[in-house]
């Protein structure tokens, strides 16, 4: 039992793509090895991804599995033995096919399988050997790597995703013989291109990673490298009382791009701090993977990080070469900007009707001037100024047409806040332009301000139902148009405002032309979006889903209480007597449903012939006012808990009165209080599905 060592050894490999193909590969070659029975749980993995490299080390290995019992199921033992009991030519068959001697048939084991008494076969395998399964299992971890395109090289047949030239495979110090990929296995790597002095032998498994950072100049683990350049960043910038400008992403991204990290710092002339600081940072991260640093105050500065895959003793050149590189870059931005300056956003917005939205659903233009008449419809309800709403609509989508857009596409509505306050317009509208996007994933802050949200509602209301409304439904992971994205994003906001979620459906279906949509869209978005609401709220750990679909049951349309009145199911949950009410309510429906027709709703007090039933009616009447009230005031934990007065009337009607009496009148009498119960049961939420 000691360390084996696979790695190959390649040209540079996508840098976007490399974290996760190194845990693939290493994660398939300890599932092969421990199928095989060559490694345990315990074993420990560490997977290697450098821009040349993908391997992985796992210890311990054993150079083979140990000898173990197998059970095969031969046949039932009627088709297995003839009439005398002697074995049938079926089984005879079978067991030359298996290479299994006629003489063990006598100690095969009878089982009872399913009907028949059936034959099992147990005997020791011989365990299989590490040089005899490694180089297939390297081969499928080779072929599970998430890799959409492979390429030849040379004249071999050989595919990979970048062309390779080293195969090792090692178990300790010995070299395990294979062949994968047209190449042999051996113990010779190479180092850093530049910095390496050759081609670079490994002594043992265990000594890989060592050997490769000592005489090759490379860090092979990703991790280890990640973490040193996230040290050296933050140890950079903070001498220099700055903070990083960066996400993951980019720091993945160059730490698949270097082998020997080094970090250094440069800068750019100040004058390039006119132009908005998103269009800097984007062009430095986007364009030359650079780290932006930011002041106390949050504003860019004219100094950057870079991260160089060479040590020297004098960095200057390298240093100026980026410098100089970025200096181009940054004069693109602040041409765009300067120059979009000279049209305002409103001369832009007639050229909108050139860019087609939807070949179904009409240009752009089309589409702002549906949003100008759904945000002024919003901003009337949340009480805001909807002609401010109109107007922010109405210039949401112009910078779409500049050319900083036209570069930088992620800048869409950041740019246009920008050039909205150039032009003098209203704060709230300027703001509204950028913000109208937002929520724009799980997790991203929602628009501040009514204009704002008034704008998203429009805008992501007109895209779910324009896009539903002609047919393209989001289907398993297929969701091109992103419309349970932008369903998440109209619940969040609707869950902090006092709008009705279908009267909006209803308004942005109206907004389209006649005959745009397919009928029912509205209502079919609704149930939809009911379905994205669900998964929104379970998703935290402490709401329980039969609660939430307690909740939903009563198709809900003012999101904005929702959460209160979870509370107040929750609360009720607790209360002793709740789950036989929740017991009663699941009978009453039940009853409910099985009448013929509607159910009736004149209750005749006359006609009550058992006290059960008095009682039932006469609790049910010092209940309601109090519901009602309690309902009025949004207080659903006080109308829950009021219900707990009912237990007893219920359970004594439930023990003494028949509700599906032969007397015609007296059962619609019963039938009909028992609707006015349900009504009362069923206000807040359908507790019924909280019964177990």
């Amino acid at each position: 039992m000691t360390t084996l060592l696979v790695e190959l050894f390649t040209e540079e490999l996508p840098p976007k793509a490399l974290k996760k193909l190194g845990e693939r590969f290493a994660d398939t070659v300890r599932a092969e090895l421990a199928r095989a029975g060559l490694i345990d749980d315990a074993a420990v993995v560490h997977p290697f991804a450098s821009p040349r490299r993908l391997g992985v080390t796992i210890t311990p290995v054993l150079a083979q599995a140990p000898d173990h019992d197998v059970t095969e199921k031969i046949m039932p033992v009627g088709v297995a033995l003839n009439a005398a009991g002697e074995p049938s030519p079926a089984l005879v068959k079978k067991l030359e096919a298996r290479s299994i001697p006629l003489d063990a048939v006598a100690k095969f084991e009878r089982r009872q399988d399913g009907k028949s008494e059936t034959f099992f076969y147990t005997y020791t395998a011989t365990g299989a050997r590490l040089d005899q399964v490694l180089p297939a299992a390297v081969q499928e971890a080779l072929r599970k790597l998430p890799i959409p395109k492979l390429m030849h090289w040379g004249d071999s047949d050989v595919t990979f995703v970048r062309p390779v030239h080293a195969l090792i495979m090692m178990h300790g110090d010995r070299v395990i013989d294979g062949e994968v990929l047209g190449l042999k296995s051996g113990r010779v790597t190479g180092g850093h291109r530049f910095l390496s002095a050759g081609d670079i032998a490994i002594p043992s498994a265990d000594a890989y990673a060592r050997t490769l950072y000592e005489q090759g100049k490379v860090v092979a683990s990703f991790e280890a490298r990640h973490a040193l350049i996230d040290k050296h960043l933050a140890d950079r910038a903070a001498a220099l009382g700055a903070t990083l400008a960066a996400d993951d992403a980019l720091l993945d991204e160059v730490t698949a791009l270097v082998e020997w990290p080094v970090v250094l710092e440069a800068g750019f002339e100040a004058e390039f701090l006119k132009v908005p600081q998103e269009c800097l940072i984007l062009t430095m991260q986007q364009n030359q993977k650079y780290f932006p640093l930011l002041d106390a105050a949050g504003k860019l500065m004219n100094r950057f990080l870079l991260v160089s895959n060479l040590e020297t003793a004098d960095p200057t050149h390298i240093i100026r070469g980026n410098e100089r590189v970025l200096r181009a870059r940054l004069s693109d931005a602040k041409f765009f900007y300067e120059q979009d300056q000279k049209q305002p956003l409103e001369a832009r917005i007639p050229r909108l009707a050139d860019v087609v939205y939807h070949n179904k659903l009409g240009s752009q233009l089309e589409r702002v001037e549906r949003l100008e008449r759904l945000s002024g419809e919003v901003a009337a309800q949340l009480g805001a100024d909807a002609a401010l709403a109109r107007r922010a609509a109405r210039l949401a989508k112009a910078d779409l047409l500049t050319d900083m857009v036209g570069e930088f596409p992620e800048l869409q509505g950041v740019m246009g806040t920008y050039y909205a306050r150039l032009d003098g317009e209203p704060a709230e509208v300027a703001a509204a332009i950028e913000g109208h996007y937002h929520p724009r994933f799980a997790g991203d802050s929602l628009p501040e301000g009514a204009i704002a949200t008034a704008v998203a509602l429009a805008d992501k209301l007109e895209i779910l139902t324009g896009i539903w409304g002609i047919g393209l439904i989001p289907t398993g992971d297929k969701d091109p148009f992103g419309l349970r994205r932008h369903a998440l994003g109209v619940l969040r906001m609707l869950m902090e405002q006092p709008l009705d979620l279908r009267a909006l459906l209803e308004r942005a279906v109206a907004a389209f032309p006649a005959g745009t949509l397919a009928d029912g869209t509205a209502d079919a978005l609704y149930g939809f979006m009911l379905e994205r609401l669900k998964n929104l709220l379970t998703a935290d750990a402490d709401i329980r889903a039969d609660e939430v679909d307690a909740v939903l049951a009563l198709a809900p349309t003012r999101l904005d209480e929702i959460r209160a009145v979870l509370a107040a199911v929750s609360a009720f949950r607790a209360l002793p007597e709740a789950a036989a009410l929740a017991a009663a309510n699941k009978r009453v429906k039940n009853i409910l449903k099985k009448v013929d027709g509607e159910v009736p709703t004149a209750i005749d007090p006359a006609r009550f012939a058992e006290e059960a039933e008095r009682a039932l009616a006469a609790a049910i009447d010092a209940v309601l006012p109090d519901v009602d009230a309690a309902c009025t005031g949004r207080d659903y934990t006080a109308a829950l808990s009021r219900l707990a007065a009912l237990k007893a009337p219920v359970d004594a009607f439930f023990d003494g009165v028949m509700v599906m009496a032969d007397d015609d009148a007296v059962r619609r009498n019963r039938l009909a209080l028992l609707g006015k119960l349900a009504g009362l049961f069923n206000r807040v939420a359908d507790i019924s599905l909280l019964a177990e």
